[in-house]
């Protein structure tokens, strides 16, 4: 194993079905790198039984590797990252969803790319390269791709891909930027890159493919539409 520590982070609700399989790759990549890591589980009060399913992968896995720390609630993705990080041993946060969006077989190369060159943050990018959206229909895409060529429109962040969510930080880094930000919902993962353009921190990029949950429904809604649209003006007239 690596020196370095790589502490993921999964925020859950409703994930049931999912867990037992993002669990399962994360620990085969992981191995395979010989990368140290744990994974840490917060779950927001799932009424699915999500909970549950974490204690049997605690089980099988080891309590060194699978920690769990729920909440008793749903409270924010900003809130769950702060309660992941209070519980991290980790030199380095790795932030993703847990809904098999996010292959584990890119955090290698997130972490490799973040050797080299000394970045505090790389991120995985849909819009660059090799980098792709698979299974979303044509709306989404377009809601998609317009709310991030409207983000670079007007923030001009140095950074291909703003509403991913599937990123490495370099802890204090990612402590810094959780302080600053007052976003909340969809628009929260654009304001972290943007607050690290004003900070001077560097952004590396690794290409990505996107890949639409197979179980349980998308939480994006109206209302995060909504959100997002009066965050990125305030984000506009504010930075």
């Amino acid at each position: 194993m690596s020196g370095e520590k790589y502490s993921i982070l999964l925020p859950t609700y409703n994930e049931r079905e999912n867990l037992p399989i993002i669990i399962w790759l994360i620990v085969k990549y992981m191995q395979e790198a010989k990368i140290n890591y744990e994974v840490i589980v917060i779950d927001d009060g799932s009424p699915d039984g999500t909970l549950e399913v974490a204690k049997q992968l605690q089980k099988i896995y080891g309590e060194d590797r699978i920690l769990l720390r729920p909440r008793a609630a749903k409270l924010g993705l900003g809130t769950a990252y702060i309660h992941g990080i209070e519980h991290a041993t980790g030199d380095y946060i790795i932030i993703m969803d847990a809904d098999l969006s996010h292959h584990p077989k890119f955090i290698p190369e997130f972490i490799a790319l973040q050797k080299q060159g000394g970045y505090d943050i790389v991120s995985g990018t849909r819009y660059k390269g090799t980098g792709g959206v698979y299974g979303w229909d044509f709306k989404r895409k377009l809601i998609s791709r317009g709310a991030n060529f409207l983000s670079q429109l007007l923030l001009r962040p140095n950074a291909s891909d703003l509403t991913g969510s599937f990123r490495l930080y370099r802890k204090e880094v990612l402590k810094e930027l959780i302080s600053r930000c007052t976003s909340k919902g969809y628009v929260f993962q654009m304001e972290m890159i943007v607050r690290a353009r004003q900070l001077s921190y560097s952004i590396g990029e690794v290409p990505i493919s996107f890949v639409d949950r197979v179980y349980g429904q998308s939480k994006l809604g109206g209302s995060e539409i909504v959100q997002f649209a009066k965050n990125l003006l305030y984000l506009f007239a504010t930075t």
